[in-house]
């Protein structure tokens, strides 16, 4: 059995943060849950959004599984995931021509809660600010790269594009982050009892020590 490295990280600013990240393409379990993420979105878009009182803005749910795929595997992982799912679910349902835009937008936003969740020691406060950035950041992204492509495919301006989908955004920000939030406190303990994340419950303790890396000691 492959032996877990339970390595923690302050931030993703170093070497061997990212050595540890492209490891998990050689993690046979990291790339299984992956799949099972891929499979999980595909699932997520089956399930009804909620609409809301304003009629351009919906709960949807695949959000949740691209956020848990980027805590466990990482963001080098988290690329690679981003352009399976995107072409995975357009060959299971296509609507259009296929656009690659679309792919490389779920590709950095995965990476995004990559970066905010991979290999963190996490307490609630601290479970809280990085969702809620995580989620700012790729709600951002949304924004941004979201209506560069709505003006290439379609017929308006991109301001046009980009203050509705601000508004959007702006609104599902606050509800997006409550729903990550407890998903994670739910999953965060069985994940690490599973060995799939380097922790337990909040507030555990990273013991390893190595001078190579740099853990994120307590």
């Amino acid at each position: 059995m492959q032996k877990q490295d339970k390595t923690l990280f302050k931030t993703p600013f170093s070497a061997a943060y990212w050595r540890t990240a492209a490891g998990e393409l050689k993690n046979i379990r990291i790339l299984a849950f992956a799949a099972l993420m891929i499979a999980a979105c595909t699932a997520l878009t089956l399930i009804p959004s909620i609409p809301t009182t304003d009629p351009n803005v919906r709960v949807t749910w695949g959000f949740l599984a691209r956020a848990v795929c980027g805590m466990v595997g990482g963001p080098i992982t988290a690329l690679i995931f981003g352009v399976a799912e995107d072409t995975i679910n357009f060959l299971i349902a296509p609507s259009g021509p296929y656009f690659p835009g679309y792919a490389l937008t779920t590709m950095i936003g995965t990476m995004i809660y990559a970066l905010f969740l991979y290999r963190v020691k996490f307490t609630p406060m601290s479970l809280v600010v990085r969702v809620f950035f995580a989620k700012l950041f790729t709600n951002i992204l949304n924004v941004t790269l979201g209506a560069l492509w709505s003006s290439i495919l379609y017929s308006k301006g991109y301001i046009y594009y980009m203050v509705k989908s601000f508004w959007k955004n702006l609104v599902m920000l606050p509800v997006q982050t409550a729903m990550l939030f407890f998903l994670l406190v739910a999953l965060i303990p069985i994940l690490s009892r599973v060995g799939l994340i380097p922790r337990g419950d909040f507030g555990h303790k990273n013991k390893q020590k190595n001078k190579n890396e740099e853990p994120w000691e307590t």
